[in-house]
């Protein structure tokens, strides 16, 4: 062994482990930072997904209404209904660059590890759904007139639970459904009966937050970051098979 090289250790013996290791990194960077460059220069997938989201949270809030007051039990509904199916349209568009421009074989033939490819898709995702879902909260706030005071901290966590949910498991089936040509008609109908645990969790987690209720909050966030590791292992094996 001629040591490990990341840490200058002449009697390391991990450089395997440890150079593989930081290439996914690298690629995973490479892969996310390419897909938000383009993005963040062109805006529409994210001015797209933000416009529907706002569009949904708006028109519920003005058909959920008792006594002229919103009603404050629509909200989680409200809120993960706008984020599911905004992020949806993100999805239809992850690998749609790489479709037109016949580069998906090349990307796949490039040292790049498939694993990295996944990975920095999902990050690319996550952080667009995230984006979506900083703007839907404070919509559903103040549109249902909603007063979190310190529970906001609670509804981010799952907010962002979710997103990575979501990014995973729809990163996934969008790459299954790329050389398919009703891709964007089959991609809801297999993602979402997958997306249901997520959804009845986040629902219920943000539900729970809105009534004061921290132990049944916190179990449906438990079970949330479940979904999340569980799908996570699936994922990688699908993606990177042994």
């Amino acid at each position: 062994s001629q040591g490990d090289i990341s840490t200058i250790d002449p009697h390391g013996n991990n450089e395997g482990f440890t150079n593989a290791f930081l290439e996914n990194i690298y690629e995973t960077l490479v892969t996310r930072g390419k897909d938000l460059k383009v993005e963040l220069r062109s805006r529409e997938i994210l001015y797209t997904m933000a416009l529907f989201a706002a569009v949904i949270v708006v028109v519920f809030s003005f058909s959920f209404v008792k006594d002229q007051k919103a009603l404050v039990a629509a909200v989680p509904g409200v809120a993960w209904a706008a984020v599911v199916f905004a992020g949806t349209i993100g999805l239809g568009r992850a690998f749609e660059r790489e479709r037109e421009g016949d580069t998906m074989r090349a990307l796949l033939l490039s040292p790049a590890p498939r694993l990295a490819i996944f990975a920095g898709k999902t990050v690319a995702i996550a952080l667009l759904v995230v984006a979506v879902e900083a703007v839907v909260l404070p919509l559903c706030l103040l549109f249902f007139n909603v007063d979190l005071g310190a529970a906001v901290l609670d509804l981010v966590l799952v907010l962002v639970l979710g997103a990575i949910g979501f990014a995973i498991v729809g990163t996934v089936f969008a790459a299954m459904l790329l050389r398919i040509q009703s891709r964007d008609v089959l991609l809801p109908v297999v993602l979402y009966p997958i997306l249901v645990p997520m959804i009845m969790s986040g629902t219920k987690a943000t539900a729970a937050i809105l009534a004061a209720n921290d132990a049944d909050a916190w179990f449906w966030i438990k079970f949330l970051a479940a979904y999340d590791c569980v799908f996570t292992i699936v994922a990688l094996w699908t993606f990177e098979p042994w």
